[in-house]
């Protein structure tokens, strides 16, 4: 049957995402979703939810959020595209700036490893840009392409990159510059004021992390009029449901909300840091919700294994420049004092 298959699709290499285990009491640290519930406010739109109104098609353009998402950012409703993730948003980035057959999308290496299989799907050429030994960022001279992702701060390093040198590069890329910025909800800094300034810089957002709603997909961008319009000719008609719409909006109206658990998280984030460090790991600033780190006198893959088996799972990247490093999401304060109980058993046999 392959014959029926595009050559494009046999070769591809589909994005791997972290494992969700059902049914096993497992403490969860292996995909950066928040350990706390959602805002209040979502609870009160689940619970007046009309089941009559699901017959009818959500609202195509998401005006509701994107009237939220505008106020948030002090821009205009035009200024917003809303998507089903902000992983679609991403894929209509490269479908709508990007041509086939001469066009190229650049991005950190490493970075946030759906971008190439994106790529791939759309059959266009990467640039990867190689990140140096501590992850630290520096452009190739001449170097060129018609879109560039910034992930900011980076994944899956927590990295944040200083801004001057991000604004610097906005204003000096020849192509359009998406800054990818689902984590800066945890970060000392955002971009955000790039997207509404210059007119080839989008900044997207998800409330999969900071808002707690990794199980409804949806995101958002922000930019200049031309580039958002652009988007909406090419998004599928109803990209974004009805009750995903009445949640986000919500949970947007709430804002404080979202910084109260936040920082709670970034408070965990530092003590957690911090413990590690002390058991001789190799800990990486973090601006994001999880640790980048090298572990003492045991391989990163035979600790996570190890980890697994007794029922906490955290994140591996198989690789050259990801192997000997472990991604570890911020769960709750009793989670990670479990994962340090955890680390001290181990420790035992192997450090």
């Amino acid at each position: 049957m392959n014959e029926f298959i595009k050559k494009s699709v046999q070769s591809l290499s589909a994005y791997v995402p972290g494992e969700q285990p059902f049914g096993a009491e497992v403490i969860k640290l292996n995909t950066n979703e928040n350990p706390y519930p959602p805002s209040p406010c979502v609870a009160e739109v689940l619970a007046r939810a009309a089941t009559e109104s699901l017959r009818l098609y959500p609202d195509p353009t998401s005006r509701g959020v994107r009237e939220v998402v505008a106020q948030l950012h002090r821009c205009e409703p035009e200024q917003v595209i809303v998507g089903n993730g902000s992983d679609e948003i991403l894929a209509l980035c490269i479908r709508a700036f990007v041509e086939r057959g001469g066009g190229s999308v650049g991005y950190f290496d490493p970075s946030y490893s759906l971008y190439p299989v994106l790529c791939a799907i759309e059959e266009v050429e990467t640039r990867p840009v190689e990140l140096g030994p501590d992850f630290e960022w520096a452009m190739p001279d001449s170097y060129a392409a018609s879109l560039f992702f910034i992930t900011s701060p980076n994944a899956p390093t927590g990295i944040q990159y200083p801004k001057p040198v991000i604004e610097k590069f906005c204003k000096t890329f020849p192509g359009v510059v998406v800054m990818d910025e689902a984590y800066v909800d945890f970060a000392r800094e955002d971009a955000i004021d790039l997207a509404t300034t210059l007119d080839r810089v989008l900044v997207t957002r998800t409330l999969s992390k900071s808002y707690s709603l990794a199980g409804i997909r949806l995101g958002y961008a922000v930019g200049p009029r031309p580039l958002i319009e652009a988007l909406n000719k090419i998004k599928d008609i109803y990209n974004v449901d009805r009750l995903a719409q009445e949640i986000a909006r919500a949970a947007l109206s709430d804002p404080e909300y979202m910084r109260g658990i936040s920082d709670r998280i970034k408070a965990t984030r530092e003590h957690t840091a911090n413990a590690l460090r002390k058991r001789g790991f190799t800990v990486f600033p973090s601006e994001a919700n999880f640790l980048w780190v090298k572990p003492p006198g045991i391989g990163a893959q035979e600790l996570f294994e190890t980890l697994r088996s007794g029922g906490i799972i955290v994140r591996h990247f198989p690789g050259l420049r990801t192997g000997d490093y472990l991604r570890i999401s911020i769960g709750s304060d009793v989670e990670m004092d479990r994962l340090l109980q955890a680390i001290d058993q181990i420790g035992m046999h192997h450090l």
